[in-house]
């Protein structure tokens, strides 16, 4: 698969998080689009890497997405942990905005 329409730009609040769900060659993938601060959007694995729970309910500070469960944080441009609990990164995956619309390759993560 290539990217595909995932949402419009209008449907991203800035410092906020919309989820949804994609298809890939594997199956299905939960993603959180992510607009920082800065007004930039992201697409980043929406489980928690610690955790299992969905990172689009967590709050976006600057360029990252806090997990609302145990307050691990994640680095939006390379789904880094940056504080504990978590260790392992969530994939992240390359955005194209052309125009409103908002396209995710979740069969090529970053």
């Amino acid at each position: 698969m290539s990217a595909q329409l995932a949402c419009y730009a209008s449907d991203v609040p800035v410092a906020g998080t919309l989820r949804v769900e994609l298809e890939a060659e594997a199956g299905t993938v939960e993603v959180a689009l992510v607009r920082d601060e800065d007004g930039e959007l992201h697409a980043i694995s929406d489980i928690c890497s610690h955790g299992a729970v969905s990172l689009s309910d967590g709050e976006v500070e600057g360029c990252t997405v806090e997990c609302w469960l145990h307050g691990s944080r994640f680095d939006l441009r390379t789904g880094k942990p940056l504080s504990p609990p978590a260790v392992r990164p969530v994939p992240v995956y390359p955005v194209t905005v052309d125009g409103e619309r908002v396209l995710v390759d979740v069969d090529a993560p970053l």
